[in-house]
């Protein structure tokens, strides 16, 4: 039995018995739809009530929308459903991954960078009024996953770095203060994701730790957001070996299993030993580490079964609906789990408040980005700058010291995970030099292999500063987030540190010191929104500090890093 009146629901009779009379008055069809959170990239009505007519959804995340459209959406979306809807959305960094035109606040590394709970309290409190105001019910973050392995493609400026108790600490009052709003929050990704140096959106990654290493770390962080009260937790493609080979003893290799198929972690360890008593979700089952494990067939039915409340995204719609409808008659998903999982889901809606009356947003009103908001914004971007390492008398910069700049720029692709590389960044910075008073000149590759190429003295003798600026993100479907040299020979690698003054900036990536450690000024700002910028330009004129304190190693524990 649930006990929907202790935390994280804490339900009072009358909501208990909405619960109990909701479940009871559903078809089969209707619960089974309730299991899915489903995804819109439109406020097309006649998509948004098949998912809430058609299919009986419980839940419906938003992509990133025009704020009107959204709004709009969520009225139709609302209005429609027999049971109030969960409504969701990737909210990283700020509502603006999912309204454009929201206030991006910073990503949690910046946060953490910041080394202050309070502006981690304000930023949630922002993320969480903004979502609100378009009817968004529920945050798919915080990301409470430790960055332990710097070679990891995907967690980086997600996180809020590499050291368990800050985690923890900032896990919780991100928690507290999102919730505090009427926004439930969702701790991924458990088991926890940053140890692996591979991505689970490509495969089932491995958290190679102990069991009690995981406890001292993982452990400790989970339980910090299940006591501040964290309403879901979402569950990866990640597999936690040595703890499933404790858990269940003799279990061979091919049988351990990630996370959101795993039933000795969602019972045996994240409900009886951790006590979470809210709602679990998958992550987006349409990534690769389930489908490297399972077949689909078995797998949709298998994600409720071990012990996942809610079903994220689907692959083919009609299909995976089919596949939890077999699942279900052939014995896969129990009813008594069914039934189990469609209470927590429903439970979650009444801990919001949502089953007493639809609250629906007024597209014409939407009040979002207000100058408290991005003042916030401004805040972390100013205090999380990391000047990680620096050469006297390098800095600050001005155009009479350093009339001349050369600008070598770095940048990735599209298809951002989190909160992303900001579009324009490294041209809004070569925009306030030339500003500024600076001659600017972009490094262009040229030509030329041994003997042939262009002498040194066209760099030494024609610029007095050169400046990096490193723009690479974290992204889907990729494998590392490092530095791919121009051709030939590396042609823009920073060769010209022992005779003209470098400065290199990195926008996202903390660890890009791996590649050029004989750098002498490098320069962490865990994001590139146009806030971060201005602060960044500001502190290297010398008219702010920097005074940020990295989250991370960003000397990636070598030794040539530091020199």
């Amino acid at each position: 039995m649930i006990d929907l009146a202790a935390a994280p629901f804490s339900l009072t009779d009358e909501d208990v018995s909405w619960v109990s009379d909701t479940l009871a008055g559903m078809s089969d069809e209707q619960k089974l739809g309730q299991l899915f959170c489903l995804i819109t990239y439109t406020n097309d009505p006649g998509y948004l009530n098949y998912l809430t007519r058609g299919l009986h959804v419980g839940g419906v995340m938003l992509r990133t929308m025009e704020i009107a459209e959204a709004a709009e959406a969520v009225t139709t979306l609302q209005q429609s459903a027999e049971v109030p809807l969960l409504i969701s959305a990737n909210l990283e960094g700020g509502a603006d991954q999912t309204l454009i035109g929201a206030t991006h606040v910073g990503s949690n590394m910046a946060l953490a960078a910041t080394g202050c709970l309070e502006r981690v309290r304000q930023a949630a409190q922002v993320i969480a009024r903004e979502a609100r105001e378009v009817g968004i019910n529920w945050a798919f973050t915080p990301v409470a996953d430790i960055d332990l392995n710097f070679r990891n493609p995907i967690t980086n400026t997600r996180t809020f770095g590499a050291h368990a108790d800050d985690v923890a600490a900032f896990t919780a009052a991100y928690v507290e203060s999102l919730q505090a709003e009427g926004v439930a929050a969702s701790v991924k990704h458990f088991p926890g994701d940053g140890v692996d140096e591979r991505d689970q959106h490509l495969l089932a990654s491995v958290n190679s730790m102990g069991v009690e290493e995981w406890e001292s770390s993982f452990g400790e962080v989970y339980r910090a957001g299940i006591e501040a009260g964290t309403k879901t937790i979402m569950v990866g493609h990640i597999m936690l070996p040595e703890y499933s080979r404790a858990l269940r003893p003799g279990i061979h290799d091919s049988e351990i299993m990630p996370g959101l198929v795993a039933e000795e972690l969602l019972n045996d360890l994240l409900r009886d030993r951790l006590g979470f008593n809210g709602l679990i979700v998958s992550d987006s089952t349409t990534m690769a580490g389930m489908a490297t494990v399972l077949p689909r067939r078995e797998a949709v039915p298998r994600v409720i079964a071990a012990g996942c409340d809610m079903f994220l995204f689907t692959k083919n719609l009609e299909e995976d609906f089919a596949f939890m409808r077999a699942g279900l008659e052939s014995g896969i998903l129990t009813r008594e789990r069914l039934d189990e999982a469609v209470t927590r889901v429903l439970a979650l809606k009444a801990s919001l408040g949502i089953h007493r009356g639809r609250t629906l947003p007024d597209a014409t009103a939407v009040k979002i980005g207000s100058e408290d908001h991005r003042a916030v914004a401004r805040a972390v971007a100013q205090e999380s700058l990391t000047l990680v390492k620096e050469e006297a008398g390098v800095l600050p910069i001005s155009a009479e010291r350093y009339p001349r700049v050369l600008v070598y720029d770095i940048e990735g692709g599209a298809n951002p995970i989190g909160q992303g590389a900001k579009a324009g960044a490294i041209e809004q910075i070569v925009a306030e030099l030339v500003a500024a008073g600076h001659e600017v000149t972009r490094f262009v590759p040229g030509g030329g292999w041994e003997g042939l190429a262009a002498p040194t003295s066209d760099v030494t003798d024609n610029h007095d500063l050169i400046v990096y600026l490193a723009n690479l993100s974290t992204k889907s479907n990729q494998t590392v987030v490092r530095i791919e040299w121009a051709s030939p020979m590396g042609a823009n690698v920073p060769a010209y540190v022992p005779t003209v003054p470098t400065v290199f900036i990195s926008l996202e990536n903390p660890y890009h010191l791996l590649d050029v450690p004989r750098v002498r000024t490098y320069i962490n700002t865990y994001g590139s929104s146009p806030a971060v910028v201005e602060s960044m330009l500001a502190a290297l004129r010398g008219e702010s500090p920097f005074p940020g304190t990295s989250p991370v190693d960003a000397f990636v524990g070598r030794w040539d890093t530091r020199l």
